[in-house]
């Protein structure tokens, strides 16, 4: 019986990235999940909306697991809670604004009622054989907490998001107090963030920003001014809020995400706003400029946002002037940064004034530098370390940091996702893997567009489609119309008129290689005609369009 008393760590996103975290905590025949994010899909993975865990453990496990605890109500961390509950039932706990955001979510999904349960910092709920409790942290969105998760074996400690401000907009300070009794009684095993390893000392107070926005307000007092940053970044937008009503403007929010947080927000009592402070878009006209504040979304350049259809002149309600301050009150995600230099170039081509974070301190980061991180482990003082939310080099990073501190190496687990980590009274050791990897979320779809489809679909943006028509009778086994060649993304066929009609010959120099015994083998006579047309056309063009050849018979 007591080689069944292990505790497992199975991280299931996370890891070897930046987004889409899900860690499971397991003992016996229980399971707790931490989190369950999403993360936006890479340059090649065309056509996709989101990108979700694979979560075909859980699946398989169901039976097993006692409840879903969040740290907080990013997207990383909540966004991919909708997909999941379609496949697995389970009940959810979480803070008051991190539950009210995924009610948001579930509306939009339809999925009809859900276990949830809301629960504040210091809050314990029993789970099984186990007990989560959740400890109140400083982020860039209240109600985010620390999880010390106690197994029969110990503590299982996951910091979740967090940085050290004694300075918070709202709310109280990190619970110090709390995690150094945790640690002082002795933690297992610690799951710690490394967002920010890689930055040395301390993450600056969120109310540095506040007093750049007032230096900003009072500087620009004839101008009309735009912020955008995240719609989650609550602390942010009630500075904004604050600025506005000290020097006299109307608010006006853009983005359908900005709006439903907003809403969340100010009904659980998380934004304080003044009454007439917010007016609808559709007033803005009523305002000179200088009576004016804009926040919007899109300040990663994400193509379909507010802000990004504003530089490019395709908001309908908001126009570019040059009398305009645009404030990007956030910094470039890891992949973003063409995006936002894009965005950022179009908006000064209109004659604005655009402010971003490398001219202004107008963005201080939610994640913990490496003094807060070494802060946190000596305070939690854990028996095994893991390293966890980011890449490789994050990883490698914060390790080394608390090898420096005095681990033992043995001691830290550089895991990948899929990994399980076995913990007994005695040791801990990697014993094998679990199925990991990538969901890929295209419209209604969830897993049915996979490598081949994106391959497929990078081939098609590289070099176009080339169809070729033919119709062939089914009696005599000769060809009756065509062939007819239709290109889309490989040239302009007005232009290329020559090319096409040599092709044409191409193609029916292969149809007459062929008897009639052979032309009715589509399969081996679509083989012909593509293999022929490729040649031809690669060394025409130099380019490797998709041919379809298109069969038809009558």
């Amino acid at each position: 019986m007591r080689n069944t008393n292990k505790v497992k760590i199975i991280p299931l996103g996370g890891l070897h990235e930046v987004g889409k975290n899900l860690t499971v905590v397991e003992y016996r025949d229980d399971i707790i999940i931490i989190d369950c994010g999403m993360t936006f899909p890479e340059d090649e993975m065309l056509g996709i909306d989101v990108v979700i865990p694979d979560v075909t453990y859980l699946i398989k496990n169901k039976e097993k697991i006692r409840g879903l605890v969040l740290t907080h109500g990013h997207e990383d961390h909540i966004g991919a809670i909708p997909y999941v509950l379609k496949k697995v039932k389970m009940p959810i706990y979480g803070t008051p604004l991190t539950m009210g955001l995924l009610e948001n979510k579930l509306k939009e999904h339809n999925l009809g009622k859900v276990d949830m349960n809301i629960v504040r910092a210091g809050d314990k709920v029993k789970l099984g054989k186990m007990e989560c409790e959740w400890i109140r942290v400083n982020h860039s969105i209240p109600d985010s907490c620390s999880l010390a998760i106690k197994t029969p074996l110990g503590v299982v400690f996951h910091t979740g998001d967090f940085k050290v401000d004694f300075t918070p907009i709202s709310g109280d300070t990190i619970d110090l107090h709390r995690i150094a009794e945790i640690g002082k009684k002795g933690v297992l095993a610690m799951i710690g963030e490394s967002t920010n390893v890689l930055r040395p000392g301390y993450t600056m107070s969120e109310s540095k920003v506040g007093e750049t926005f007032n230096r900003i307000f009072a500087a620009e007092q004839d101008n009309r001014i735009i912020i955008a940053t995240f719609a989650s970044n609550v602390h942010r937008i009630q500075q904004v809020i604050n600025a506005a009503e000290d020097y006299k403007r109307k608010v006006v929010l853009s983005g359908r995400s900005m709006l439903n947080v907003m809403e969340t927000a100010q009904k659980l009592g998380y934004l304080k706003v003044k009454k007439g402070t917010l007016i609808d878009i559709k007033d803005m006209h009523r305002y000179n400029d200088n009576e004016l504040v804009l926040i919007t979304t899109g300040s990663q350049g994400e193509p379909m946002s507010a802000l990004t259809r504003i530089a490019f002149g395709e908001h309908r309600k908001i126009k570019l002037t040059p009398n305009d301050v645009v404030i990007l009150s956030a910094t470039p995600i890891p992949g973003n940064e063409i995006d936002v230099s894009k965005v950022i170039n179009k908006l000064l081509e209109s004659g604005a004034n655009v402010i971003y974070e490398a001219l202004s301190e107008i963005h201080v980061s939610g994640h913990a530098c490496q003094e807060e991180l070494k802060l946190m482990f000596s305070l939690v003082n854990p028996k095994y370390f893991i390293p966890a939310h980011g890449e490789v080099r994050h990883l490698q990073k914060h390790a080394e940091i608390v090898e420096q501190m005095g681990m033992n190496r043995d001691n830290i687990f550089i895991m990948k996702n899929g990994n399980c980590l076995e913990i007994s009274q005695k040791n801990a050791k990697l014993v094998g893997d679990v199925p990991s990897g990538n969901i890929l979320v295209d419209g209604l779809g969830i897993g049915d567009v996979g490598n081949i489809v994106l391959r497929d679909r990078k081939h098609l943006s590289e070099d176009g489609l080339i169809v070729v028509v033919v119709t062939i009778s089914k009696s005599e086994g000769k060809v009756i119309s065509g062939p007819d060649i239709i290109s889309r993304g490989f040239v302009y066929v007005r232009e290329s008129g020559d090319l096409m009609d040599d092709a044409r010959k191409v193609v029916k120099s292969t149809l007459d290689k062929c008897d009639s015994k052979s032309i009715t083998d589509w399969s081996a006579l679509k083989t012909s005609i593509r293999d022929d047309l490729k040649g031809f056309l690669f060394n025409q063009t130099k380019r490797n369009p998709m041919i379809l050849p298109i069969i038809m018979e009558i």
